[in-house]
């Protein structure tokens, strides 16, 4: 199910020009956050920047990894909590997909020795865990919370479905329709 968002509305007067609305997914299981991933990767294009926020658990690294197999990726797209980014080349003439974990940056001065906005021009760069610290990266982003709620205590209670809002900014997605894509 998708809808747009009225939950979430950035305050009056803080929307770049050119920003479309907030639009909301509901993601049943991993699968379906997989897919949005894929979906997602079919508008994006070199030069954006896609920033994720939530939980552990939440489905960021799987929503990238729908990114990366649709990009058509080199190499198996895991959290790079550890090495903090990884660059996946492309298999094609697409972009290469640089993957972003933020968890254990503290700072700007941390962002900016990633040395990030070097090679945006030539990949879609998804950062995990990076509100607050990359948005001068990009005017135009694209920022993607993603939320799970809290199940049952009944183990054998299904999992309610985890949401995403998509936040388009920018005059770069004033023309897309994410609840077009989202909804293919």
């Amino acid at each position: 199910m998708t809808r747009p968002s009225t939950e979430h509305p950035a305050p009056a007067g803080t929307e770049p020009a050119g920003t479309s609305h907030d639009v909301e997914v509901l993601l049943p299981d991993a699968a379906a956050t997989t897919a949005l991933g894929a979906r997602l990767a079919g508008v994006l294009r070199a030069g954006d920047l896609v920033i994720l926020t939530g939980e552990l658990g939440a489905g960021k690294t799987t929503l990238t990894q729908g990114l990366g197999t649709a990009l058509g990726v080199r190499g198996r797209v895991s959290s790079p909590t550890f090495i903090i980014a990884r660059e996946h080349a492309p298999t094609h003439a697409g972009p290469a997909l640089i993957h972003v974990d933020a968890y254990r940056l503290t700072s700007l001065a941390e962002v900016d020795s990633l040395d990030l906005d070097s090679s945006m021009d030539e990949a879609v760069t998804v950062v995990e865990w990076g509100a607050d610290l990359v948005e001068q990266l990009a005017q135009d982003r694209l920022e993607i919370t993603l939320e799970r709620p809290r199940g049952s205590t009944d183990p054998r209670a299904p999992e309610p479905p985890r949401r995403a809002v998509l936040h388009p900014v920018g005059e770069r997605w004033a023309e897309v329709d994410l609840a077009a894509v989202v909804l293919e």
